[in-house]
């Protein structure tokens, strides 16, 4: 199974994935349905969750109902249990970058929000737009998610200077990012230009880096005020193994 998901992901073009996934998504419900663990966004529980990674595969990573990954599920507790994304009475403003299938039907149900998804090129995205040249106003979103987005693009800098000119004073932003903990500083080369090494050393074809600790302090130069929020360190130990969590993943969390 390890090997045919591999073979999925390098081969078949993202916005294709996920206009498969539509119709794949709830066989794969149905046929492993158990009892050994949740997904929280849904519910739902399964015998076992199915594997992902572009390089090294991940076991008992990718929810057979939503589609979400550890970082999903860890973003959604978060923001259920830690914040008003879903109670707030008062209606906000939400940009959200390259939409994640499990988020997406969700937040756009949401009456409480005012919901914008943009990407160049998926197909759930309201707005066509890079991430380096927004066609946003100055101060226009309270909230922005901007999930394993920057590290697609060569010149991350300009992208964060661009999130941080659209999100409102006293604004919230989520950039989540594939990153190594025991690396000081980000790592990156592009002489590297083979997919299957940059699979194997970015740990994905289309990844550009390896951002280590010294991220928050960049989106700090910028101008955020980031907490780094390890959350799984907040939760019982017990529901980070029942919501498959990867135990100490960071999420940065960015005001301005």
């Amino acid at each position: 199974m390890k090997k045919i998901f591999r073979f999925i992901l390098n081969t078949i073009p993202r916005p294709i994935l996920i206009r498969l996934s539509i119709v794949v998504r709830p066989v794969l419900a149905f046929l492993l349905k158990g009892n050994t663990f949740t997904d929280p966004i849904d519910g739902k529980s399964f015998r076992m969750f199915l594997p992902y990674g572009y390089g090294t595969q991940r076991n008992n990573v990718l929810s057979p109902s939503t589609l979400s990954l550890e970082r999903h599920r860890l973003l959604w507790l978060y923001l259920k249990n830690e914040t008003d994304f879903f109670t707030a009475s008062t209606k906000k403003k939400v940009l959200h970058f390259a939409p994640e299938q499990e988020f997406y039907k969700r937040f756009k149900k949401q009456t409480n929000i005012e919901y914008t998804t943009t990407d160049l090129f998926s197909p759930l995205a309201d707005v066509k737009a890079d991430i380096c040249n927004l066609p946003f106003e100055d101060n226009s979103y309270d909230i922005i998610f901007c999930n394993h987005v920057l590290e697609h693009i060569p010149d991350d800098t300009k992208a964060m200077q661009e999130l941080y000119r659209v999100l409102k004073p006293g604004g919230m932003g989520i950039f989540q990012i594939p990153q190594d903990l025991s690396r000081t500083t980000t790592f990156s080369d592009d002489s590297i230009t083979d997919p299957k090494e940059r699979a194997k050393i970015f740990g994905q074809y289309d990844h550009v880096r390896v951002y280590g600790r010294d991220y928050f302090d960049k989106l700090r130069s910028i101008g955020f005020r980031v907490t780094e929020e390890d959350y799984t360190n907040k939760i019982a130990p017990e529901l980070v193994t029942k919501y498959c969590l990867a135990k100490g993943e960071i999420i940065p969390v960015c005001y301005k």
